[in-house]
């Protein structure tokens, strides 16, 4: 019997088994932690109290893999959002023009998303989830050339460590991946790796979504600038709740109390977060997590590694969250795990890292235009940060220039089709901004926080 072994039953781990199963007659899943019954925080997954964007591209990947998903979670309270149409962009201060779209997202918390996704790999054929265990070696041949399985240990002493043969094992263990230790055992060099170190400290808190809190939207998004290292979302999730997530770089931290998280919230340009702390009823109290770098390990640079075993999700990069990206790579990572997971692992990583290469430079390119953010700033850098930056001030008037960056924030386009010349021409033309084209509020609380 053909058996693969995914270590770790987060949404990266869960992906990589639904590609597996049309492939193998077997998929064991191996998780450290309990898997709950229903959807509920984690105790091996702390982000997920946090607030979870899941991409316009990653949902559509979902729903391919999932056929029904989008309408399950629908059905559980989730409310579909038309990202241009429903929800406001405050892109460097400046507010974008909103209007219908085809970009398609799901306000869901992560529990939720993780439970239904974790529900429905689990009724696959051939599919099992062995939990409150760890993978505590790889099994190899004599040689060492190739992995052939791996030595599970019931957490807790519920039982003697035993081994699974795999004929593919796939570490989707997470940021925490030790992958490196073991191939360091194994006599394999260590992966390059790209850090980009971002200090971020990010706050979280469910509040009762009141409409009017966000002018009748679904959500509203406010980026951190030079000079003020701040950001924030807020979505509506299901249960008539609204998340809003204050996030803080270059070692800012959003405070937890209510004075605080509204005060921080008043440096932002959009109102609409300090609206929602100081009138909205919170649902739960506030989590508070630190991230302090986007990390990619460069797998595919290394000249030997051993046959029947690869590196999936962030274990292979994992991005600052910001950006929202992990879950969407993640899914791209699947359907090339799907379409041959047999190939040879340098073939997997030099995809991988195709796939990697685009929001990878969205999320340190964006990063480097902070000073503090240690990073090589190549000319071309510099002139996209300068040219995006143009082209936020244009898209206050100009849907199609906010249609054309939120394709590429959700992966649905390249970040080169930015650069197209219909696209440059609309941004070199547009009319100096003057200052009453930002509303009011946002331009006073945009000077006020460039003031801090």
């Amino acid at each position: 019997m053909s058996t693969a072994v995914v270590i770790g039953a987060s949404m990266g781990g869960l992906l990589a088994a639904r590609a597996l199963h049309e492939h193998f007659e077997r998929v064991v899943i191996v998780e450290r932690d309990r898997l709950p019954d229903s959807p509920s925080s984690r105790r091996c997954v702390p982000q997920g109290r946090q607030l979870h964007v899941l991409l316009a591209r990653g949902r559509e990947i979902l729903e391919e893999l999932f056929p029904g998903l989008t309408a399950e979670l629908a059905g559980e309270g989730a409310p579909i959002v038309d990202l241009h149409g429903e929800v406001h962009w405050y892109n460097d201060g400046f507010l974008m023009r909103r209007a219908p779209s085809d970009l398609l997202a799901v306000g869901v918390s992560r529990p939720l998303l993780e439970h239904t996704v974790r529900g429905r790999v689990a009724a696959l054929p051939g599919v099992s989830l062995v939990a409150e265990s760890d993978v505590t070696a790889l099994v190899t041949d004599a040689a060492r050339t190739t992995v052939t399985g791996v030595v599970v240990t019931p957490l807790d002493g519920a039982g003697p460590a035993y081994r699974i043969a795999a004929g593919l094992v796939v570490d989707a263990g997470g940021r925490a991946s030790r992958s490196p230790h073991w191939l360091r055992e194994l006599g394999y060099a260590a992966a390059p790796e790209d850090v980009v170190r971002v200090d971020l400290t990010y706050v979280t808190r469910l509040y009762e979504h009141v409409p009017e809190h966000l002018d009748g939207m679904s959500g509203v998004l406010a980026n951190a600038v030079p000079g003020n290292p701040r950001a924030a979302i807020a979505a509506a999730v299901e249960g008539g709740r609204v998340a809003v997530a204050l996030n803080g770089m270059l070692g800012l931290q959003p405070p937890t109390d209510d004075a605080g998280m509204a005060e921080f919230a008043d440096a932002l340009p959009a109102p609409h977060f300090a609206r929602i702390i100081r009138s909205a009823r919170p649902v739960g109290p506030p989590f508070l997590m630190r991230y302090p770098g986007s990390v990619r390990r460069r797998y595919e640079r290394l000249r030997r590694f051993p046959a029947g075993f690869l590196v999936f999700g962030d274990a292979l990069c994992s991005f600052n969250p910001i950006y929202g990206q992990g879950m969407t790579v993640a899914a791209l990572e699947a359907r090339l795990l799907a379409s041959n997971p047999r190939m040879p692992a340098r073939r997997f990583f030099r995809a991988a890292a195709r796939i990697v290469d685009g929001p990878w430079s969205i999320a340190v390119g964006t990063d480097l235009r902070f000073a503090e953010v240690s990073g090589p700033r190549s000319a071309r850098v510099r002139f996209v940060n300068w040219f995006v930056h143009r082209l936020h001030a244009a898209a206050t008037r100009d849907e199609t220039l906010g249609a054309a960056f939120i394709r590429v924030l959700n992966l649905v386009r390249p970040p080169t089709s930015l650069l197209a010349p219909t696209i440059v021409r609309r941004v070199l033309g547009a009319r100096p901004l003057r200052t009453e084209s930002v509303p009011a509020e946002s331009a006073s609380a945009a000077r006020t926080a460039g003031g801090r």
